[in-house]
């Protein structure tokens, strides 16, 4: 709910005790400044860093749950989305162009007939005026955006586009995912794009849409229990629903392509192929049983041939023109199903899986993994102390180590329980990792073994960190307590100190002093509290806590971040921050799928920093390089984790 500003009430400055005192949800936060504060002026917003943030990368792929996400241009780049970014990826040079026009999710694309322009469909977003679902047309050579459809017209998110081919390209098909699933149609051929007709299509969910290649004013749509056959003249548009006759209906008709000849194919959930006659709708030929289980994509190759990718099976099967198997493949488990089958370069093909995966190469010789990603919610993040590394862990059980130089995953590690966040060592050697279940574990960065399991309470761990000097380790539980132990060995032995307790909702982040000696923790009913690491007592000597040095700055809730809450902020606004290792900057994860960056200390209310789109929904996550090039920032259910270069 958006409070009115009579409702949010103003930060006060108690000069005499030293501290700010915030509001979070209307309760009072007293947040003690340094003893060399004095005279603060709590109504005057800092101004924004000269630094600025350039989005230099994106991992990650949406196959699990999108379809039409996987093209070829003629530049050699292929494009994919994740998240609010379209990426151009050039898979031979190893260089990333991105469109960022979106404000949310994208969820569909297909490219114009003159294989310059996109068309990209976005789900609704979180901002009242920006976040309604629209498509936008723009240019992947410039980035520019040529137009923006249909705001205020679709409802929930955009599941389908396509552009016309026998025209060359001068109308765009929308389906959105409203009640009816309306299918619209738009004249592109004058400056201003207008609709020219629009129908409901079915109350269950749309599938695929597309113009017909080689009929004017021809659309075939499906879905749930359906195929139709459309024509549209003059804003009317008519419908012919598919004729299965002898043969049994499948409860979902999942993908589409045409022939060289004008006939039309669809795959289904049961595992079939259905061949429907240019022009009619009826079946003329079928394949029972193509996969087993579902035909999730259809391709036409170059050289005529068909491809059909299996959702259960995992195989990929190539077709001649009369329709009988060629040859097939199986993707390895690891990467999952086929989502997308696209043709590549020359005689590659591009798979896209169900397991946010794409893979390049030839069926009789083989597939590589070109872009792989994260295929759960995504919340832990560390970067390296000393490389161009970062480790990052999801619900997915996957701990992933990347390089940020050349883009490429390092190793990938399937762990028993859901991770959910991390911590690298000082030396570099090992992880702690804290998981979903009150485990946590400690693994061999160069072995990847798993060198110790512990299990502390029996409820999520929300942060972990290692000290300074790397002979303590804290974690912070979702049970309220934040447990301490010694870590002797270079980080491979570890016993407890004890269990800090006093906190009355979980623990949301911790800071270590750069001594080791505190530690200072925020919860989730906004409590800052700072504790002796040595007996995991309570420390509560304001003077002493006003003096203490922080190594690292992942506490929202602090003095020098005041200034990083939006304006009625609720306490759960920005899910993290980190202070860049210079102490210059410090970036902010949010709510709104914004990645902001701040001057440090950002102590003054309402400060004015950097607000960054690309991700969508929650940020959950942000740390900054050693070297502070680069900031790595997660997305939640995007899935997605994005580079940045610090400009």
């Amino acid at each position: 709910m958006q409070r009115t500003k009579a409702h949010v009430k103003e930060a006060q400055w108690n000069e005499e005790d030293g501290f700010l005192k915030i509001y979070m949800k209307g309760r009072p936060i007293q947040l003690w400044a340094p003893q060399s504060v004095t005279n603060f002026n709590a109504s005057k917003p800092q101004d924004p860093p000269n630094e600025k943030l350039l989005l230099d990368w994106v991992y990650g792929y949406r196959g699990r749950d999108c379809r039409s996400n996987l093209y070829m241009l003629p530049t050699g780049e292929c494009v994919y989305f994740a998240a609010a970014v379209v990426v151009l990826h050039n898979l031979e040079e190893g260089t990333q162009r991105h469109y960022l026009g979106h404000t949310d999710d994208i969820k569909c694309l297909a490219i114009h007939p003159d294989q310059v322009r996109v068309a990209s469909g976005q789900v609704a977003g979180h901002d009242k005026k920006e976040g309604k679902p629209h498509v936008r047309v723009w240019d992947s050579v410039s980035l520019q955006t040529l137009h923006v459809l249909g705001v205020g017209e679709f409802d929930r998110a955009i599941s389908c586009v396509s552009f016309s081919k026998v025209d060359g390209g001068n109308h765009l098909l929308v389906v959105d995912e409203s009640n009816d699933h309306v299918m619209s149609v738009w004249n592109l051929s004058r400056d201003k794009y207008h609709k020219i007709g629009e129908s409901k299509t079915s109350g269950d969910p749309v599938t695929s849409a597309e113009f017909h290649p080689s009929e004017k004013n021809s659309i075939v749509c499906c879905g749930k229990g359906q195929i139709s056959f459309w024509t549209y003249e003059g804003g009317t548009m008519n419908k012919r629903t598919g004729i299965f006759d002898k043969y049994e209906k499948p409860k979902i008709i999942i993908c589409i392509a045409f022939t060289e000849s004008g006939d039309v194919l669809s795959g289904d959930s049961s595992g079939s192929i259905f061949v429907w006659g240019k022009g009619t709708n009826k079946i003329t030929h079928a394949i029972k049983d193509a996969h087993d289980g579902g035909v999730f994509s259809l391709c036409k190759t170059k050289d005529g041939t068909i491809l059909s990718g299996g959702g259960k099976d995992r195989k990929i099967k190539q077709w001649d023109s009369n329709y009988k198997q060629v040859t097939e493949k199986e993707i390895p488990e690891q990467y999952g199903p086929v989502r997308m089958l696209s043709q590549g370069q020359g005689n590659l093909i591009l798979v896209g899986t169900i397991r946010n995966c794409i893979l390049q190469g030839t069926l009789d010789l083989e597939l590589n993994c070109v872009v792989e990603g994260h295929k759960e919610e995504l919340w832990g993040l560390a970067t390296h102390p000393s490389q161009h590394q970062f480790l990052s862990c999801g619900s997915d059980h996957f701990i992933y180590m990347w390089d940020s130089q050349s883009h490429s995953v390092v190793w990938s590690k399937e762990v028993a329980d859901p991770a959910h966040c991390a911590s690298i060592h000082p030396n570099g050697d090992v992880a702690a990792v804290g998981l979903s279940t009150g485990r946590w574990l400690v693994l061999d960065l160069s072995s990847r073994e798993v060198l110790t399991v512990h299990t502390d309470g029996s409820e999520q761990h929300e942060c972990i960190a290692y000290s300074p000097d790397g002979n303590y380790l804290a974690i912070g539980s979702r049970d309220n307590f934040i447990y301490v132990f010694n870590v002797a060995e270079n980080g491979h032995k570890y016993s407890k100190v004890g269990k800090c307790s006093g906190h009355s909702s979980f623990v949301t982040h911790i800071d270590w002093s750069t001594d080791s000696q505190y530690i200072v923790s925020n919860s989730g009913d906004y409590e800052v509290l700072c504790w002796l690491a040595s007996n995991c007592k309570q420390f509560t000597n304001k003077d002493t806590i006003r003096e203490i040095q922080w190594a690292t700055q992942n506490c929202t809730l602090a003095f020098n971040t005041a200034g990083i809450w939006p304006d009625g902020a609720d306490g759960t606004d920005v899910n993290n921050c980190a202070r860049s290792h210079k102490g210059n900057l410090i970036a902010s994860a949010d709510d709104f799928g914004k990645v902001n960056l701040f001057s440090y200390p950002c102590c003054q209310p309402k400060s004015h920093g950097h607000s960054y789109g690309g991700h969508s929904s929650h940020v959950t996550n942000a740390a900054f390089l050693f070297d502070d090039s680069r900031l790595i920032t997660c997305g939640g259910r995007d899935m997605a984790v994005l580079q940045w270069e610090v400009v």
